[in-house]
């Protein structure tokens, strides 16, 4: 998998991502620390807003940032989002009320959904031969798995020695590296299209293609099914091992890394799974093995709620649920890299951006109806909302001659 890593322009890329996901997961205990600081008890309801502003953000203003920086060079679209994001980590430390949260948070996820599908539109362009892709995709993965493990870490440590303020200070450091790692990267050169149209025309233009090629309808089928393993995890995590298993922080923390744990062990082997059974049939595996995981979380659940046992169950349940998100989500980029062109590959990315995180405004507040259904109705129904889009992916997968490029 490193072996990608002797071309350098991907190299610089690569850590830039690296040390941008360290800054953010910094940023992520701050903003916590900060909501406490402003808001006591109400942090949670803070945060819960912020998280919303950010789906916002990624889902209404991705496209439509997209379409305005589509034909500039993506070096200066790279670099400025960083810039932007530099200047919100410096100001967030003199925050003195929520709706100043607010703002900067949707500022910042502005330019975070700018920076992510531009910059992953650019690596089919560095890596063009399939399998080198394939192994930096993997890479990918396996950096932002190890960041949800090591971020928190890191982030304990320095709180430590200093204030958490300062951590926003650390994340200014991480997009600032960042954005030089890309200054001194060698990118393709731009070459501007005068095809590419207005604004107005080139602002549905990814969705366009999702609609009429028939791999990225199979994708938008298993970015429902990712959304409704993650919800679960990411969502509730908390309640499962607080409030039903009345156990400490550590304890919320191993499922987590039980989670990643899941990921990464897939993420390792994803080049060799795809390069002998290929992109659609890993994923529509993965697909099949979430829904048995959520059906397990169901299991899991009512045993918890009844008993007050199966902690160990849920440990082996979301590693599972890890590990299938993680053979969805790893080889998928090569069907949006397959699908689209030099021209269009910058808004087709996005829209995969903007549509999978429209997916999670769906599964997110299912996830979060515990406190009024229940847990175990929660959890069944994020298996309908799966089941939904693991249908629609096997009527979808056709392993053979699956890509049709359309503008």
């Amino acid at each position: 998998m490193i072996t990608v890593l002797r071309n350098g322009t991907y190299r610089a890329l690569f850590f830039a991502q690296v040390i941008a996901l360290v800054g953010t997961g910094l940023l992520t205990v701050a903003l916590g620390l900060l909501a406490f600081e402003i808001a006591g008890d109400a942090a949670g309801s803070v945060l819960g807003t912020a998280l919303t502003i950010k789906m916002v953000a990624y889902v209404g203003v991705a496209p439509l940032v997209a379409a305005l920086v589509d034909r500039l060079p993506k070096k200066a679209v790279l670099v400025g989002a960083d810039a932007v994001r530099l200047a919100i980590a410096f100001t967030l430390p003199f925050v003195q009320d929520t709706w100043q949260i607010y703002v900067l948070v949707f500022v910042l996820q502005s330019a975070s959904a700018t920076f992510t599908p531009a910059f992953q539109s650019l690596i089919p362009s560095v890596l063009p031969d399939p399998q080198q892709y394939t192994r930096a995709l993997a890479l990918s993965r396996l950096a932002y798995d190890l960041d949800s493990i090591l971020s928190p870490v890191i982030a304990a440590a320095l709180l430590a020695v200093i204030s958490y303020n300062n951590l926003f200070v650390g994340t200014a450091v991480g997009f600032a590296a960042s954005a030089t790692l890309v200054l001194i990267a060698r990118l393709p050169a731009h070459v501007p299209d005068a095809s590419t149209g207005t604004f107005w025309e080139r602002l549905p233009t990814g969705l366009r293609v999702f609609a009429r090629t028939p791999s990225l309808r199979f994708l938008m089928a298993a970015n429902v099914v990712v959304a409704a393993g993650t919800a679960i995890v990411l969502v509730n995590s908390v309640v499962y091992t607080k409030g039903v298993f009345d156990l400490d922080d550590t304890a919320l923390a191993l499922a987590l890394g039980a989670y990643g744990v899941g990921s990464l062990i897939i993420a390792l082997n994803v080049p060799w799974i795809v390069d002998r059974i290929g992109v659609l049939c890993a994923m529509s595996i993965g697909a099949w093995t979430l829904v048995s995981g959520l059906i397990a979380a169901i299991a899991m659940t009512i045993i918890a709620t009844t008993t007050g046992e199966g902690w160990w169950m849920l440990l082996a349940t979301w590693a599972l649920l890890g590990a299938s998100t993680s053979l969805i989500n790893t080889p998928s980029s090569r069907l949006l890299a397959d699908a689209s062109t030099p021209a269009n590959r910058n808004l087709v990315y996005t829209a995969q951006f903007a549509l999978s995180h429209g997916c999670f405004l769906v599964s997110y507040p299912i996830a979060g109806w515990p406190g009024v259904i229940g847990l175990p109705i929660a959890a069944s129904a994020l298996l309908g909302f799966a089941i939904v889009g693991v249908t629609a992916l096997a009527v979808l997968y056709k392993p053979a001659g699956t890509v049709v490029t359309t503008l």
